[in-house]
């Protein structure tokens, strides 16, 4: 009798606690219960919705994220300076290698051949990077840089060039009246280039000079524009600092792509010492000859003097005859 009443009492308890609190739910396995965490009461971290943006050090020229734009992508590696005697005897050796020949006529040239303006799609460092082969050079040597909001860190908005041709600086902001402040110059110009060999390279090698970074620099826009087509016989950085690794990067390029240089022309005779940049604009020297002397100007040992271009002698002064009166006696 006792076990009957025991065991209705433990089914009318069962009973009443289904009741109130409803069906119980089996017990989790006891391996799975470490890796059980309960869920956390406290709402999740409110996020913020406003944009990021991106400055560069001066310095180092990386992106330090702020608040308002993307990182900025990668930009081709800098040109090494070429302003030490070594640097300066490295280019004249490679100089050496090159041809030199005259002129190929202009006939048949166009811009044209070089492909589509700052096209990404080359081979050179820098190509298919998914950004035109423009904002890739003013990432690289402008400073301060801010980017333009939706273009994935590629173009530039902002920023500040130490320009090498004049030595100054000068503030680019991406607007149509200003950002011809700042331009994109090819070291050895295109138009020089399609008559010393590049008429004979293929289609895709042009592209890749077109937009290779060795041959690129940002500078200063009104300086870039006399600047021309001229080779380096007709015209160098007006900044002397730079002149070493200008002609450096012209004789590199021209290594790379297999064009030649060209001989003197004729000189016309100096009634006293010229300043070599008065002669360079005179156009009184080939591109070749005047190379080596721009070398031997930053230092560069082992020069053959053959290779040196000779400033023709000073005029003598003529003769004068003074005249005397004559005599009374």
């Amino acid at each position: 009798m006792r076990i009957t009443r025991r065991r209705t009492a433990a089914w009318v308890s069962a009973g009443a606690f289904a009741a109130i609190g409803g069906a119980v739910a089996p017990a989790p396995p006891r391996d799975q219960l470490a890796d059980h965490t309960p869920a956390s009461s406290e709402p999740p971290p409110a996020t913020s919705t406003l944009p990021t943006t991106t400055s560069v050090n001066a310095s180092t020229n990386v992106a330090e994220p702020t608040t308002s734009q993307p990182t900025p992508m990668a930009a081709p590696a800098p040109v090494a300076s070429a302003d030490t005697p070594d640097a300066a005897t490295a280019a004249q050796d490679r100089l050496e290698t090159l041809p030199v020949k005259g002129r190929a006529p202009m006939t048949g040239y166009d811009r044209k051949l070089f492909g589509q303006t700052w096209s990404d799609d080359v081979t050179v460092d820098g190509g298919h990077n998914g950004c035109d082969t423009r904002n890739d050079i003013l990432r690289r040597d402008l400073r301060e840089i801010t980017l333009k909001p939706g273009t994935n860190g590629c173009t530039v908005a902002t920023g500040v060039l130490d320009d090498p041709y004049t030595g100054t600086t000068i503030a680019f902001t991406r607007v149509e009246d200003t950002s011809n402040a700042v331009e994109i110059d090819h070291v050895v110009a295109l138009a020089d280039a399609g008559h010393k060999g590049a008429q004979q390279l293929d289609e895709r090698t042009r592209r890749d000079f077109a937009n290779d970074p060795l041959n690129l620099q940002a500078v200063d826009g009104p300086t870039n524009q006399r600047k021309g087509d001229g080779d380096a016989a007709t015209w160098i950085p007006p900044n002397p600092a730079y002149r070493c690794t200008y002609v450096a990067r012209q004789i590199a390029v021209k290594a790379t792509y297999r064009l030649w240089v060209t001989a003197p022309g004729s000189w016309c005779a100096s009634s006293g010492p010229v300043d070599l940049v008065v002669r360079i604009h005179a156009g009184q020297f080939g591109d070749g000859d005047l190379h080596p002397r721009l070398l031997l100007e930053c230092g560069a040992t082992g020069l053959r003097p053959e290779r040196l271009p000779r400033l023709p002698p000073p005029r003598r002064p003529q003769a004068t005859t003074r005249l005397t009166a004559p005599s009374r006696r």
